[in-house]
């Protein structure tokens, strides 16, 4: 059951350069099934994996090797590695495979550290991302039908798969690689479809481009239905799921649909996703284990959802599951994983690493170390000369002039839209959605003007569900209040003919899984003001990623602030590392909801008031040594009086809605 020929300690920490390792000719490698054993064959031997998750997407590049080194040392002989769609198309034929985007230097690394992969290329992969991978700008035709036989469904993937799946086909295990097979769509069988044709034509086009002897598969949970529906013949049908399960029963399922071959478990879960608004979830390492070692006892070949990681440019990419509401998820993608955010292991993950020296010998040497941690203390958004009441950062933090902070600026952003909309609005009758107007991701301000006098309370008013997924609203500049989509649809507003009313949008992320991945963004239907429809509006699609990476707001602000304004706005500010740099997690002490970018990376989303998430992970490599780093903050609904940024050398996870149940403090 060992993976023969993994690489020793000494190999893994001086990799050679050349890829991939091993010397067999690619005519004698073969990884295949063995239905008479019901097991995997590799290169003719019995063989079982054991692996773990890793999305290379969320992890900074520069962390790519620890993470893995670490995977490989916990004793695991094989990576499950998803491909977002999204993250390489990002508009129609315009493809980025570059810097963390480098699928293939990623596999390559996989190889020289001796891991095998399971790639996971969809088109559709779920994991918790902006639409389950599948491009926001196939909802430019707003008829499309996603994840079926449509036709300009299927002639967009196949444009995809053309592209993608001529780099994987060298990697693959029997061509000299170290790919041993490939997972076909995801979880089809939960979707409402239940689209045999599709599957069938996906199967056609992987066998196409990457050859009859690649071993193919399916993933799906143990549900009959989705069973039925997420499986086809061709497809090697795999299950998940998670500890508590009874074993035994999980696997029947599987039998039922493959009466022989080799049991898998393609997706164990080791922890579970949070929500928005929701306490951060945590599963024992005890039930974990428990579960690992009953698979193991049978047989089985497992992966393991075990190193979710930091996701290096946040705001686009998290999803949302639709589970009778919708239900965004947190920046963080920790999970309470063996492997942290950070990369850091935990006791969870030695307690799978006991279990698997069960069953197999562990690669000598120590497991690597976490990542050091960097508390830099307190950064404030104006000029300070000593920390707040109470502060509790290291008294170098606090003394006059060597306090990590310079002068921080603000622009309220309806005050900056020439910048962040260069190309200008676009006008329309009546609103239009992101799709319509070509914006993926982030933020569209609707701009239009009272029609009439309203000197008594007048109920502004969206139809339900129809503000995806936040709206803030500014009458005269000035806030007045949120809209949000499953939330509140009306506010009361006052003012004079020929009043500005400008709503800015947010998309909080597309769903990634439910009924219905057809998740358009914007104001999808009509403000009204005391039911009377408003018209005549201009959209402005917000470019704010654009505009930080090439350094805004650093190079020019309107005006220095007072702090402590509402409504949308920006802050900005810098401060220097004490001559390191190292990983840190930021705390917003006081501040309502928004994003952080520093040195122009795109950090994610802060949700202080609704948690449970209330640090954002900074990795070392985005910071700057010897010069300023550049911090900017747009604060989408209320900044404190005094704007301040803790840096923390730990983070905190699990403190909901005002709640004091801090998990990781």
């Amino acid at each position: 059951e060992a993976w023969e020929g993994a690489a020793g300690l000494g190999e893994v920490l001086q990799p050679s350069s050349s890829a991939p390792l091993r010397q067999a000719s690619p005519s004698a490698r073969s990884f295949q099934l063995d239905y008479e054993h019901n097991c995997f064959r590799k290169d003719g031997a019995p063989f079982r994996y054991i692996s773990g998750s890793i999305h290379y997407a969320r992890v900074p590049r520069p962390a790519w090797r620890d993470r893995l080194l670490k995977m490989y040392m916990s004793g695991l002989s094989a990576v499950q590695v998803y491909i977002p769609w999204n993250y390489h198309e990002t508009l129609p034929g315009v493809y980025d495979f570059t810097g963390n985007r480098d699928v293939e230097a990623f596999l390559d690394l996989t190889a020289k550290l001796g891991l095998l992969v399971i790639l996971r290329p969809g088109p559709y992969i779920c994991a918790e991302w902006e639409m389950g991978g599948l491009p926001a700008w196939l909802l430019w035709k707003p008829d499309i039908i996603l994840r079926t036989s449509d036709p300009a469904y299927l002639a967009a993937v196949d444009s995809w798969l053309h592209i993608l799946l001529p780099k994987i086909k060298p990697r693959l295990y029997q061509n000299g690689g170290n790919i041993i097979s490939v997972q076909v769509e995801n979880e089809y069988g939960s979707y409402y479809a239940c689209d045999h044709g599709y599957l069938r034509h996906l199967l056609g086009s992987f066998r196409a481009l990457l050859g009859s002897e690649v071993l193919l598969f399916t993933t799906d949970s143990t549900r009959a239905e989705e069973l039925r529906c997420g499986t086809l013949q061709g497809l090697y049908a795999t299950v998940d799921f998670g500890p508590g399960s009874n074993v035994t029963e999980a696997f029947g399922a599987q039998r039922r649909v493959e009466p022989k071959g080799p049991l898998v478990n393609s997706e164990y879960y080791t922890g579970w996703l949070d929500y928005w608004g929701e306490a951060h979830a945590s599963t024992s390492a005890a039930w974990v284990a428990q579960g690992l070692e009953d698979m193991l006892q049978l047989g089985a070949s497992i992966n393991m959802q075990v190193s979710p990681f930091l996701q290096l440019t946040s705001l686009p990419w998290p999803g949302a599951d639709y589970k009778g509401q919708y239900k965004p998820v947190t920046t963080s993608y920790d999970y309470d994983a063996p492997l942290s955010e950070a990369g850091d292991p935990t006791e969870k993950l030695f307690a799978i690493r006991t279990v698997i020296s069960k069953f197999q010998p562990l690669p000598a040497g120590p497991m690597p170390p976490a990542t050091p941690k960097y508390a830099y203390g307190w950064v404030a958004l104006r000029k300070v000369s000593a920390c707040p009441e109470g502060c509790t950062a290291p008294a170098w933090h606090c003394s006059t002039g060597q306090h990590p902070s310079l002068s921080w600026q603000y622009a309220d952003l309806l005050d900056v839209l020439d910048v962040l909309c260069p190309s200008g609005p676009i006008w329309s009758q009546f609103p239009l959605n992101f799709e319509a107007l070509k914006q993926a991701h982030g933020f569209v301000v609707y701009h239009t003007q009272l029609p009439w006098d309203v000197p008594d309370p007048a109920t502004l008013a969206a139809p339900p569900h129809s503000t995806c997924d936040r709206g803030y609203v500014m009458l005269q500049k000035e806030y007045q209040g949120t809209l949000e989509r499953d939330g509140q649809t009306t506010l009361n507003v006052t003012g004079r003919a020929g009043d500005t009313l400008d709503m800015l949008l947010e998309n909080m992320g597309r769903i990634s899984f439910g009924a219905n991945t057809s998740d358009f963004k914007g104001l999808l239907g009509n403000l009204s003001l005391n039911s009377k429809p408003l018209s005549n509006w201009l959209m402005y699609p917000l470019a704010i990623d654009m505009a930080v990476q090439q350094g805004w707001p650093h190079a020019a602000l309107p005006e220095s602030s007072s702090g402590g304004r509402v409504g949308p706005a920006f802050y900005t500010g810098t401060f220097e590392t004490p001559g390191i740099a190292w990983d840190t997690f930021v705390k917003f002490p006081g501040w309502t909801k928004g994003l952080l970018w520093i040195n122009g990376f795109n950090l994610g989303r802060y949700w202080t008031r609704r948690g449970p998430q209330q640090t954002l992970f900074v990795p070392g490599s985005v910071l700057h040594v010897g010069h300023p780093n550049n911090i900017t903050v747009l604060e989408l609904e209320g900044a404190p009086p005094t704007p301040l940024l803790l840096f923390l050398d730990r983070p905190l996870y699990n403190r909901t809605l005002g709640r004091s149940t801090t998990a990781t403090e």
